[in-house]
């Protein structure tokens, strides 16, 4: 529907044309919208992955009192529902003016991106032979080394997952940026939003197969980036010589 010709969406499409891809990049508000979610997504893949590893880490390594709870707030993203969550996080956020700022979506959209993020990366310390760590700790390696040279490289294809999710989840999240976003600061979902209530037209068509295509050729970044990690031989292993 968005190669066609016609001013309003028709399946199939009578003909062909890049019309309202060129009306949607060359349209302001939705390029600011489009690169305010962005930033967004950016940030809130860089904050939720580093959170989300040194979560991962405490639950499989450490010692924490009360661990089961710690678990269960770990998973509340998931298990409340986004309207909930988005509700609960307006009446925060409007007491502590962060609705409409960089701060308040990259908290938010960080939250409901936790759960995912670590769920990934315990999957990759799960599998990972804490002996290989153990054997560089006992030939020298301090922790910090073992963890770098040793655990990072084979937990990286999960860590990239987990950032990738991050990126997907803020960038296409809909209900809390509604919530939280004002006239000044809008998330690309909310513009869609808007257009679909005042203006359907084929633009929008055209920016939701953008945003599939973003989705999709992240998910291929993602998943070549994981398997080149594990075809290389720092990912395989030594070799003995003979």
């Amino acid at each position: 529907m968005s190669f066609g010709p016609d001013r309003y969406l028709k399946f199939p499409p009578s003909g062909f044309t890049l019309e309202w891809y060129a009306a949607y990049f060359s349209d302001r508000d939705w390029l600011d919208a489009t690169f305010f979610s962005l930033r967004i997504a950016v940030l809130t893949s860089i904050v939720a992955t580093v959170v989300g590893a040194l979560v991962s880490l405490a639950l499989v390594r450490g010692r924490l009192p009360g661990k089961p709870v710690f678990e269960l707030l770990v998973v509340g993203p998931v298990i409340v529902p986004n309207i909930a969550i988005a509700i609960a996080t307006y009446l925060v956020f409007d007491g502590l003016k962060l609705t409409g700022t960089t701060l308040g979506f990259v908290a938010a959209h960080t939250a409901l991106a936790m759960p995912f993020v670590v769920f990934t990366i315990l999957a990759s310390l799960h599998r990972f032979d804490a002996d290989l760590e153990r054997a560089a700790l006992s030939c020298g390696a301090s922790p910090l080394q073992a963890f770098t040279w040793v655990t990072l490289p084979q937990i990286l294809p999960g860590i990239v997952s987990a950032a990738l999710f991050a990126f997907i989840i803020s960038f296409d999240e809909p209900v809390i940026s509604f919530f939280i976003s004002d006239l000044d600061h809008r998330s690309l979902p909310r513009k869609m939003f808007e257009d679909i209530d005042y203006n359907v037209s084929p633009t929008l068509a055209a920016v939701a197969t953008v945003l599939t295509g973003l989705t999709i050729l992240a998910l291929v970044v993602g998943h070549f980036a994981g398997r080149s990690r594990q075809a290389s031989p720092a990912a395989r292993g030594p070799t003995s010589g003979n």
